[in-house]
């Protein structure tokens, strides 16, 4: 077998994962990637990785694909680092901006605009825009940079009760069992030694690393985030589908 071809996110709150495989045997069985979030799913899409970190909005679209960790990028409640910035309240606002850099996060935005802030008159735009998407380190330290501002995770706890989860470790092909256990056990080391990692980190003044990597990112993918990414899916789908929105309609969505 040869080396296993990974694609991980390279923005800080993979750096845990990161660190992990880095100082573990499996690094010698694996090529790693860092990439922004769109990017490791095109990867894991078109065959160039093997395995990945990706955008839970992507797991329709990727072949044969396969939940491979108990491990994610999720919160409950704020993650801190996706978010809606806008000029106005967000029950307003004609139109939005999306993040190139990101499938979940964009139709996460989606999907609260329409279902939890009863906003469908908003146009997606690619220029200037009363409000925009955008995530990951890029937010760090500009909470105060707009008059609204809006964080995604938050906001789809109060909708829906459950946690979310942003990303998470995805094969598109069978992996050997033994690779899969090392593969995990190098995940929940570089957890273990976060407080290695963050003392390592340049320090801010406007952002707190540390609050960021053990309180706001919620790494364990459990039963309440299948459910999310469950119920995640099938808004997602409603939102191209009217067959798929009528069916949602039926369900007992939360009001």
């Amino acid at each position: 077998m040869g080396k296993v071809k990974i694609s991980a996110v390279s923005y800080t709150n993979t750096l845990p994962f990161i660190y992990g495989l880095q100082h573990s045997p499996v690094m010698d069985a694996i090529s790693l990637s860092l990439d922004v979030p769109s990017t490791c799913a095109h990867k894991l899409i078109q065959g160039e990785a093997d395995l990945g970190i990706v955008p839970v909005a992507a797991l329709p679209i990727i072949p044969h694909a396969e939940i491979v960790s108990d491990y994610c990028l999720g919160a409950t409640g704020a993650v801190n680092s996706v978010f809606i910035y806008s000029e106005k309240p967000i029950e307003a606002i004609k139109s939005l901006r999306l993040d190139g850099q990101s499938r979940t996060s964009n139709t996460l935005a989606r999907i609260l605009l329409r279902h939890y802030w009863k906003n469908e008159t908003v146009s997606l735009v690619s220029g200037g825009a009363e409000a925009y998407v955008e995530i990951g380190d890029r937010t760090f330290g500009k909470q105060h940079a707009h008059p609204y501002v809006y964080d995604l995770s938050w906001h789809w706890q109060a909708f829906t009760g459950l946690p979310f989860a942003f990303a998470v470790w995805v094969a598109n092909k069978p992996l050997e069992s033994s690779f899969i256990q090392a593969f995990n056990d190098a995940l929940a080391f570089g957890l273990d030694q976060r407080d290695a990692l963050i003392a390592e980190l340049p320090p801010r003044i406007d952002f707190d690393y540390r609050q960021y990597l053990m309180e706001n990112i919620d790494y364990g993918y459990n039963e309440e985030k299948k459910q999310a990414v469950a119920l995640f899916l099938s808004l997602m789908e409603s939102l191209e589908d009217p067959k798929a929105a009528e069916s949602l309609a039926k369900r007992d969505l939360p009001k």
